[in-house]
C-alpha cells in the first residue's frame, strides 16, 4: 500500500474504500443469511417453525406470519444492497459507510448462525446469538437517528436503509429476543402432542404480558412521537402473529388485541393533530419604524413619552394614508 500513488489516509479515499468494502460484503452476508434461514426453515428437521412449536410459549407467534416478515426484511436488505451500488449523492454514501456500515454485516452473519443453533436446540447459544444482534441493530438505528436522520429530499435512503434497519431492529425487539429468552428459561408450555400433561395455559402468563406490553408500549411512544410508518407497521405485524397462534393466555390474547388497534390509531391521529394543529402558528407582523401612523398608533397613544420627535424636538405626528395611493 505504501507504493501507491494515492494518500490513504485522505477521508475522501477512505470513504471510498469503505463503500467498496460494503459493496463485497454486505451481498456476501444477505446471500449467506438467506441460504441458512431457508435451509433451516425447510430442508432440515425439524426446522425452525418445528422448534417453536415443540416449546410452545405465552409469546410463540403464528410461523407462516413471521415467515413473510423475514421475506420483507430481506427484500428491504436487497433494495439496500442495490442502493451501495447505485448511490449517487454523498450524504447517501455517508449514510451508508457511518450510519450504517458493517453493523448490518455482523447481523446477517449472526442470524444464520442463529438459525443453525435454533434448529439444534441450542437455546443459551441462540439467546446469545439473539442478544449480540440486538445490540448491533440497536446501535445502527441511534446513530442513524443521531447523525443521519431520515429526509424527504432522499426518498430511496427512507426505503432502502432506514426502513430495512428499522424492520429488523422491531423483529428482535418485539419477539425473537424475548422468545428465545423465554425458552432458555423454561417459561414453555408442555407439548399439545404430549399425553398426560393437561395444558394450564396461565402459567408464565405474566412474563408474556409484560413482554407484549412493555415493547409494544415503547413502539406506541415511538410511532406517537416521530410519526415512525414503519415501527407501527411492524410492531402491528408482529402483534397479529402472536395473537394469531392459538391457545394463548388472555392477558396476552387482549394486550396483542389491543396494540393491533392502538399502533394504526395512533399513527393516523399525530398525522391528523400535526396536519390541523400543530402547523397553525400565528404570523407576526414585524413593527415598521418607517410608518409609525400604521403600526404604532395605538402605541403611541397608550404611551405618548415614547412616542417619535423630529430634529426640532417635537413630536412627529403621524402620517395619514393616502387611500387612492394604496388601492389605486
Amino acid at each position: 500500500m505504501e507504493g501507491l500513488p494515492i494518500d490513504m489516509s485522505h477521508p475522501r479515499v477512505r470513504e471510498y474504500l469503505s463503500l467498496v468494502r460494503l459493496q463485497v460484503l454486505t451481498p456476501l452476508s444477505l446471500l449467506i443469511n438467506v441460504a441458512s434461514v431457508i435451509v433451516c426453515a425447510v430442508a432440515v428437521n425439524p426446522s425452525l417453525g418445528a422448534v417453536a412449536r415443540r416449546f410452545p410459549t405465552s409469546i410463540t407467534p403464528k410461523t407462516i406470519l413471521v415467515s413473510i416478515y423475514v421475506a420483507v426484511l430481506f427484500l428491504g436488505q436487497l433494495g439496500y444492497c442495490l442502493l451501495l451500488v447505485l448511490a449517487r449523492k454523498p450524504e447517501t454514501k455517508k449514510t451508508l459507510t457511518s450510519g450504517v456500515g458493517l453493523a448490518l454485516v455482523f447481523a446477517n452473519w449472526v442470524m444464520a448462525l442463529w438459525a443453525v443453533s435454533w434448529v439444534f436446540e441450542w437455546f443459551l447459544f441462540s439467546t446469545i446469538l439473539q442478544g449480540l444482534l440486538l445490540l448491533l441493530l440497536l446501535y445502527s438505528n441511534i446513530v442513524l437517528l443521531v447523525y443521519h436522520q431520515p429526509t424527504g429530499e432522499r426518498i430511496f435512503d427512507i426505503m432502502f436503509i432506514h426502513a430495512p434497519i428499522r424492520f429488523f431492529l422491531v423483529l428482535q425487539i418485539a419477539l425473537m429476543f424475548p422468545l428465545s429468552l423465554f425458552i432458555t428459561l423454561g417459561l414453555t408450555y408442555p407439548h399439545a402432542t404430549d399425553p398426560g400433561h393437561p395444558i394450564d395455559y396461565t402459567a408464565h402468563h405474566w412474563p408474556g404480558f409484560g413482554v407484549v406490553f412493555g415493547t409494544n408500549l415503547l413502539g406506541l411512544i415511538v410511532v406517537i412521537l416521530r410519526r415512525d410508518i414503519v415501527w407501527c407497521v411492524a410492531a402491528t405485524w408482529i402483534c397479529i402473529s402472536i395473537w394469531a397462534q392459538r391457545p394463548k393466555p388472555n392477558s396476552v390474547y387482549v394486550t396483542t388485541l389491543l396494540f393491533i388497534i392502538l399502533h394504526p390509531v395512533a399513527l393516523v391521529g399525530t398525522y391528523i393533530y400535526h396536519y390541523f394543529f400543530a402547523r397553525e402558528q400565528g404570523v407576526a407582523l414585524p413593527p415598521d419604524d418607517d410608518h409609525p401612523g400604521l403600526y404604532r398608533r395605538n402605541n403611541q397613544q397608550e404611551h405618548p413619552s415614547s412616542n417619535p420627535q423630529n430634529g426640532t424636538g417635537e413630536q412627529r405626528a403621524p402620517r395619514e394614508v393616502d387611500a387612492e395611493a394604496v388601492w389605486g
